[in-house]
């Protein structure tokens, strides 16, 4: 099965009359983990918003095999760099997707069970959310993600502020999810988790879109000097 495309096409973010990302046009259609790099006010969570459709580009186009990205996020997850935790049951939370959905409660109760485990989050799914700490807070957001079978998942810096263990669980269910066949979308500043991570890299600089390449090319002979500078802990 082949992965959605996802095509930019000469599209751009604007606010107040100024451009906040692109002109942007690319191509994304390979297997695996795409991961958006660039130094922080680079435009990786515009991006990604932008990818899934919570933005609508003032010029150009986003679509996803064809279709406005806007009009297709039911096929897609997102796990934001801090998501609301709602004063409900681990399981509730989870569940709120599938309700939206009208999924069965017979249904529901497996997705949430193989969400919980491709998410790692071992716990007891009536405990209150708001108990967990704040790396289990980071695989409920990934699970809530997971738990509708989206064809693709956008994730936008979710290992920030997560110590290396927790980090490493997190990557370890993000290789596993890819390896089933969903797209991942991940931004990162970690340059040490996207030469884990990536198939492929996107780097952006001042909300354009300096390079796209395969993960060995780009730590190896970056095409830009903004991206050798940001590989080489420069600011």
């Amino acid at each position: 099965m082949n992965p959605p495309e996802l095509v930019f096409d000469a599209a751009t973010i604007a606010a107040d009359g100024r451009i906040l990302l692109g002109p942007i046009s690319l191509r994304i259609d390979r297997p695996g983990i795409t991961v958006v790099m660039g130094p922080n006010g680079a435009g990786k969570s515009l991006f990604l918003s932008a990818a899934h459709g919570l933005l609508v580009p003032d010029q150009g186009s986003i679509t996803w095999n064809g279709q406005p990205a806007s009009k297709t996020r039911a096929s897609r997850g997102f796990v934001f760099q801090a998501t609301p935790i709602l004063r409900r049951s681990v399981r509730g939370n989870i569940a709120l997707p599938l309700i939206a959905r009208g999924v069965s409660r017979a249904r529901a109760a497996d997705r949430i069970a193989a969400a919980l485990a491709e998410a790692r989050l071992d716990t007891d799914p009536a405990k209150p959310a708001a108990a967990l700490s704040g790396g289990e807070r980071k695989r409920l957001d990934l699970a809530r993600a997971i738990v509708t079978r989206p064809d693709v998942i956008l994730l936008d810096e979710p290992s920030a502020n997560l110590d290396p263990a927790t980090t490493a669980e997190l990557e370890q269910s993000l290789r596993h999810i890819s390896e089933g066949g969903t797209k991942i979308l991940i931004s990162t500043h970690d340059i040490a988790q996207a030469r884990r991570l990536a198939a492929e890299i996107l780097f952006f600089s001042e909300g354009r879109l300096l390079e796209q390449a395969d993960t060995a090319s780009f730590f190896h002979q970056p095409a830009s000097n903004a991206a050798q500078r940001f590989l080489d802990g420069e600011r």
